[in-house]
């Protein structure tokens, strides 16, 4: 192309580009605010608005057409054809579901949960046991526990649930004969708060070492010597804690309370100061112990109660046992009437599991708790925690950390405090 013919080609383009600009301004003269105006942009004419008192038919409430992000999942023909399967999977996804079947002795505990493996509740569930007939989730918590079973195998079948796909292969189970006093590697989905709970019911237990003190009490914070150190116990009921004005005090060592066992329902709880207190005290070099107060009626509940111990301490160092706390719970604890027989298995099953995951395991009571509702002969290899308030002990057995205060008053812990002397020598 020779000069002159680019040079017409040129002012063609550039007048067809002038002729477009000037129709745009035009078409658009209406909605803006002019050449050399605003660039903001305007409200559209009120026949585009939406309804802004209530919403239109849309959906939409308090804004414009465009607003609702989310208008797109009600739009059948939005998502690519090629595309639907997947979100067909997803979907299916969401509603499966699976057992989680564990024994520990004669019995199964059966969970239901979801494709994120949490307990599926507020529905009532069925599941068959071949040979025995159908059991029934009765307070929609999405766990069924059949006690009494014959050890031996078993087959689990979860049964069809509106809303919901169910495994199409039945769950092939062993029943135990017998406690084998190894961790639940389930316990998690057994795991509460103090949300999930009715905290003031359940949380009731009551120190039967008050009721055996006397006026030699001793409440300050005791010297450390060769033999002994001085320590705390702490749980939800001590608040925040300031744990480097706590060692700085004085203190050596702290029994955290990991959790609780319902005095009612039997919930397996989680202490709502644990984790703080667990991070505070390694924060501030202290060394730990933590302690479970237990509501178990018999060995199968204590090996859950060590279980949930276990899975709340695994990702912190302890240098002090793991202490099943025996204790009444105000006379209408669901363990409150355990005979001495019945007790005394509790505590060696908790202590078994504790020692068996490789921890080590000891028991804290009262002097009257040990000399007359546990036999003490049976728990003599774990570490015994006694409560005494007395200036020198009159508790006749072998012990070797003695709590000898409720009253304790100690810096960076508001009110009273739990007051301890170990002999472990460490």
């Amino acid at each position: 192309m020779d000069s002159r013919l680019f040079k017409i080609a040129m002012l063609s383009s550039l007048a067809m580009i002038l002729v477009v600009s000037v129709l745009v301004l035009y078409t658009n003269g209406g909605r803006g605010s002019g050449i050399g105006g605003s660039l903001a942009a305007t409200a559209p004419p009120e026949e585009e608005q939406g309804t802004l008192s209530g919403p239109d038919e849309h959906g939409v409430i308090n804004g414009q057409i465009g607003n609702d992000l989310s208008a797109f999942l009600r739009d059948s023909t939005f998502f690519d054809q090629e595309i639907s399967p997947i979100l067909e999977a997803a979907k299916d996804n969401a509603t499966r579901l699976s057992l989680v079947v564990t024994s520990v002795e004669k019995d199964l505990r059966i969970q239901i949960v979801d494709s994120q493996g949490d307990p599926v509740t507020g529905e009532s569930f069925f599941v068959k046991l071949e040979g025995l007939g159908e059991y029934k989730d009765l307070d929609k918590d999405g766990v069924i526990y059949i006690g009494g079973l014959p050890a031996g195998e078993y087959y689990v079948e979860l049964m069809p649930m509106e809303g919901y796909r169910v495994p199409s292969n039945e769950t092939r189970i062993r029943v135990k004969e017998r406690v084998e006093y190894v961790a639940i590697d389930d316990i998690s989905l057994l795991l509460k708060t103090e949300e999930d709970i009715d905290a003031e019911a359940e949380d009731t237990a009551v120190a039967d070492a008050l009721t055996d003190a006397d006026k030699t009490e001793i409440q300050d914070i005791q010297k450390t010597t060769a033999n002994s150190k001085v320590g705390i116990d702490v749980s939800k009921w001590n608040g925040d804690i300031d744990w480097d004005k706590v060692k700085n005090a004085g203190v050596e060592f702290a029994i955290v309370r990991a959790g609780y066992r319902g005095s009612v329902t039997g919930s397996l709880v989680e202490d709502p100061y644990f984790a703080a207190n667990m991070r505070g005290a390694a924060a501030s070099g202290m060394p730990v112990g933590v302690y479970f107060f237990t509501q178990a009626v018999n060995e199968v509940e204590a090996v859950e109660e060590a279980s949930a111990v276990l899975r709340l301490v695994r990702e912190y160092e302890l240098d002090y046992p793991i202490f099943i706390d025996t204790e009444g719970a105000g006379g209408n604890g669901r363990a409150d009437g355990l005979d001495v027989a019945a007790r005394t298995q509790v505590c060696e099953a908790f202590c078994r599991t504790i020692e068996n995951a490789g921890y080590e395991a000891g028991v804290y009571g009262s002097r009257n708790w040990y000399n007359n509702r546990l036999e003490t002969s049976k728990l003599e290899n774990y570490c015994i925690w006694l409560a005494e308030y007395r200036s020198e002990p009159i508790y006749q057995g072998y012990y070797q950390i003695w709590q000898y205060t409720s009253k304790g008053s100690i810096d960076g812990i508001s009110g009273n405090v739990d007051m301890n002397i170990s002999y472990l020598g460490r």
